[in-house]
């Protein structure tokens, strides 16, 4: 890999949250809700998102599986008139916000990942898409939010995936080379911002929406979950 790997920036939804356990009450509501009730716009506004609305299922690679909330709330407005773009950005926010967190069911023993991250030298992050409140709520309720070194939300200044700003924001933050991080998450948004921010290590996990046949190509190494990360950073 060339340099040595200092960090590790996990996407949350997908990589460290179950994805559809912790956002299927969510995605019916805000569809709900920016619909005004309308359930036959609501399952078309789910499409629109990538959602298949008698499932529940998100399609890796669609808006909602690496969209942001503004992302989502502009591609809405398409479909239906009378909202403003911060209006409806900040209401999907607050759903998101209030009924991701209750309904979160983590992938791992996330304080026991993070601890053994950070007990062989390593730096942990979480970069997301989801606004950084949720994520902070999210890992203060797994026990975790003390064992992360940087957070960020599509929110919270430095862009969102598929671009590199989240992770370069990372290694300033934390005062790596982007060579020196790895990136781990289970969507190609995630691997790309990896890539154009010059991760040293691209690590993609089947445990969320995303596809191996999507992910391999653009993936150092491919895993079920961040279970088994341990042994993909050993020979890193």
């Amino acid at each position: 890999m060339g340099e040595a790997i200092r960090g590790v920036l996990f996407d949350k939804d997908g990589t460290l949250i179950n994805f559809s356990r912790t956002w299927a009450p969510a995605l019916r509501e805000a569809a709900l809700f920016a619909s005004r009730g309308d359930e036959a716009m609501a399952d078309k506004l789910l499409l629109a998102g990538g959602c298949n609305p008698k499932t529940g299922e998100v399609a890796g690679g669609s808006l909602l599986a690496g969209g942001t909330n503004r992302d989502l709330a502009e591609a809405w407005i398409a479909e239906i008139d009378g909202w403003a773009l911060d209006h409806l950005t900040r209401h999907l926010d607050e759903i998101f916000t209030r009924l991701g967190v209750p309904h979160a069911e983590a992938l791992t023993d996330l304080p026991s990942l993070f601890d053994a991250l950070v007990a062989r030298g390593l730096t942990v992050g979480v970069a997301t898409s989801d606004c950084a409140l949720s994520a902070q709520l999210t890992l203060e309720r797994f026990g975790a939010l003390e064992l992360v070194a940087f957070l960020s939300g599509y929110d919270s200044g430095h862009g969102s995936k598929p671009g590199p700003g989240q992770a370069l924001a990372f290694c300033t933050a934390c005062g790596f080379a982007p060579g020196e991080i790895a990136v781990v998450g289970d969507n190609y948004h995630d691997l790309e911002m990896a890539a154009k921010a010059g991760a040293g290590l691209k690590i993609a996990v089947l445990s969320g929406t995303g596809t191996r046949d999507q992910l391999e190509p653009l993936a150092d190494v491919v895993i079920a979950s961040i279970a088994e990360i341990g042994p993909v950073l050993d020979a890193a």
